[in-house]
């Protein structure tokens, strides 16, 4: 799997987390997230936070046994107020961490796929600032924007997720609703620069995996790539016309991918 480009990660954390930020205190701390309808904007500041705070110490400590991992949390600001200098110190953090050196560094994965720790770490705290950070602005009302190539590397690490090791281990009812006997689907982005914008998902009876490129395949989606990813997350629907995808052939199966392929705490 291509992994992303890390100084544009680095940026990418930094910059999404403060549209975040921007956009809770636009939203206020008690505003519902209608993208994560179990949680206010005071729980989604605190989500992100802590979980930069928690991804960085991980690989400042160089952790390789998931016993070691860190129990205490960073400490959250109960006046939102703060909240913004708080974010912008965690996002800083997580960029500061994750070096390249550390990226190469032995690091658990919790994935258990082949990527060194450190790059799933990174991909994975890259993944909570864009998602979480669509979550504040559309609950503050404010446009989201996501960079083509970035939401390229989320689709494909989110498609890492689904066939990984541990999805199948913690997430077994997912991992078996989405296989299949051969049944084919495509994601097509139309706005990245870096060769890699297609994937391809076929569901075999053993398990669902994928690969970049392109083929005839039983349902093709094609559009932006932030609108795949906004999609595969579970936070646009399939056939919001906002998001400006085409779906061609069997729309069904596409939805059923989608239906079944959620993170439970999302």
């Amino acid at each position: 799997m291509t992994e992303l480009n890390a100084d544009l990660a680095r940026r990418a954390i930094v910059d999404h987390t403060r549209r975040l930020a921007e956009s809770a205190a636009a939203a206020g701390p008690d505003a519902h997230v209608p993208t994560a309808p179990e949680w206010t904007i005071t729980e989604l500041v605190k989500h992100v936070g802590e979980t930069q705070h928690w991804g960085a110490e991980i690989v400042e400590r160089r952790i390789t046994d998931p016993t070691q991992l860190p129990t205490e949390m960073a400490v959250f600001p109960a006046d939102p107020g703060e909240w913004q200098a708080w974010l912008a110190e965690s996002a800083q953090r997580v960029a500061s961490a994750f070096s390249d050196e550390a990226l190469e560094a032995p690091v658990f994965n919790a994935a258990g796929d082949e990527r060194t720790g450190g790059r799933f770490w990174l991909t994975s705290q890259l993944n909570e600032a864009v998602v979480h950070g669509f979550d504040a602005e559309n609950a503050a009302g404010r446009p989201a924007d996501v960079d083509g190539d970035v939401a390229a590397a989320l689709i494909s690490n989110h498609l890492a997720m689904l066939t990984s090791p541990t999805w199948e281990l913690l997430r077994s009812t997912s991992a078996h609703a989405i296989r299949g006997t051969g049944q084919t689907l495509q994601w097509v982005a139309t706005d990245t620069t870096d060769g890699e914008g297609a994937w391809v998902v076929e569901r075999k009876p053993d398990g669902a995996t994928w690969q970049h490129g392109t083929q005839q395949a039983d349902v093709t989606v094609t559009g932006p790539a932030g609108s795949l990813l906004l999609t595969l997350t579970r936070r646009l629907a399939l056939t919001d016309e906002a998001t400006k995808l085409s779906v061609e052939g069997d729309v069904d199966l596409a939805q059923h991918w989608l239906d079944n392929t959620g993170h439970d705490s999302d």
